[in-house]
């Protein structure tokens, strides 16, 4: 399935065909362990990275094969490799780049997990990382040094729903030699394609927009097969004998696909941070519908943005889709279809008052997720975000006076009926 066609027929016939034994037209879901050699010569070619094929379903399954075929088309990428979890397609994304000592710069308006990832889990890896805001390209440029191994944004930041430049930090990326690895999960590669901005590797969480109903937990990180690994002597995990996989040099044996044969090889083997196949069949059927939705929950955000923006019960509203918006101008060259379903408000009467909009809501669902069918809400100060200091939060755009809200597919009017009730409750 070549990527000539359109992203509306990508997203139902990338990565999949009738299944040759039964003519299924779905992809089938293969519940197996483990598949059966055809003799120990083609076991020995399949562990060699010679012949591609199936082993054990901790490196690769047919179902979850197909969803990272359909996910690199729509991306634009050479390769992809499925995982458990946004939060592990992050670990997947650096696993290769990283050693003791190493360090990633990330800019400081990410989701508030991947901040608490960053600041103080991989530090048991030996790695670390530096916080920039990523508007500031010369601070961003500034905090790159020799231990430097990868540089690291979101497309649409969570919570606030801010557009990075993607065109700009690429720029930076290349001038000093490093991968740009990019969140796409509030963008969806219907809204937001960073390869196409420079961008090397893309990360998902399946969980949110790709599915699109709160059933999977899943990630995904496509490859754009572009980097040169051998260029600078940084990534020897890909670009020299391997150790953890028989001396294989990865790049010089794979080329493009260098970096998805390494994360499945070696990074789905030893961290095991697998997708099961039936989570990947919901992803797959999810996506199928991923450009409809994205339109909707784009065309009711904006509407509910306006609507709360001259409310005189909110202090401010992040949408980047908004004329007042600082971020406004990037939407048309980096999002064109829409400044996304994700942002943030500020309620007069601050962290109570908050609080009390939440509890007050009846149709948006009080959850720690995002990118559903459904409207959802949550105070992020209180929960995503707790675990930051208030510094922190203020700078991820989690402040104690804000709520997130993704805004769902529902009649609109019906989506802004609920806030009007709930904040006349939380500002009584």
């Amino acid at each position: 399935m070549t990527n000539t066609l359109g992203f509306d027929t990508l997203q139902i016939h990338a990565g999949t065909a009738p299944d040759p034994a039964t003519g299924a037209r779905q992809v089938p879901i293969y519940q197996t362990t483990a598949y059966v050699f055809r003799d120990a010569d083609h076991a020995a070619k399949l562990f060699n990275l010679q012949e591609v094929g199936y082993i054990y379903s901790r490196l690769t399954n047919p179902t979850v094969a197909a969803l990272g075929a359909r996910v690199a088309a729509l991306e634009g990428g050479a390769g992809a490799v499925c995982c458990s979890s946004g939060h592990a397609a992050q670990i997947m994304a650096l696993f290769p780049l990283m050693g003791p000592g190493c360090n990633v710069v990330a800019s400081t308006k990410l989701y508030g997990g991947t901040i608490q990832q960053f600041n103080n889990t991989i530090r048991k890896f030996g790695w670390s990382a530096k916080f920039v805001d990523f508007d500031d390209l010369a601070a961003l440029e500034a905090a790159v040094d020799d231990n430097t191994r990868a540089i690291f944004c979101e497309s649409i930041a969570n919570p606030g729903g801010y557009i990075t430049d993607l065109n700009a930090v690429a720029g930076v990326a290349d001038k000093v030699g490093l991968p740009l690895i990019v969140d796409n999960t509030s963008a969806s590669p219907y809204l937001c394609r960073p390869i196409a901005h420079g961008a090397t590797l893309v990360v998902h969480s399946a969980t949110k927009y790709l599915t699109g109903n709160g059933t999977v937990t899943g990630g995904i990180v496509v490859d754009s097969g572009k980097f040169d690994w051998s260029a600078s002597g940084k990534f020897p995990s890909l670009a020299a004998p391997e150790p953890a996989y028989h001396g294989l040099n990865f790049h010089a044996a794979l080329g493009a696909m260098a970096f998805t044969f390494h994360s499945i090889a070696v990074g789905l083997r030893d961290l095991g941070m697998t997708m099961n196949p039936q989570g990947a069949h919901y992803t797959l059927m999810g996506i199928e519908t991923l450009s409809l939705r994205m339109q909707r929950h784009v065309e009711n955000a904006q509407k509910v943005a306006e609507w709360l923006e001259k409310d005189p019960r909110v202090d401010f509203v992040t949408y980047a889709g908004l004329k007042s918006s600082p971020y406004n101008h990037r939407v048309a060259s980096i999002c064109p279809k829409g400044a996304g379903g994700l942002f943030t408000f500020a309620v007069k009467g601050g962290y109570a008052a908050c609080v009390k909009l939440v509890d007050s809501l009846k149709l948006f669902s009080h959850v720690a997720n995002l990118g559903d069918t459904r409207s959802l809400i949550i105070h992020s100060a209180s929960t995503t975000h707790r675990q930051l200091s208030e510094a922190q939060q203020v700078a991820a755009g989690a402040a104690p006076n804000v709520v997130r809200l993704s805004i769902g597919i529902e009649d609109v009017a019906d989506i802004i009926a609920d806030l009007d009730q709930g904040l006349a409750a939380a500002t009584a």
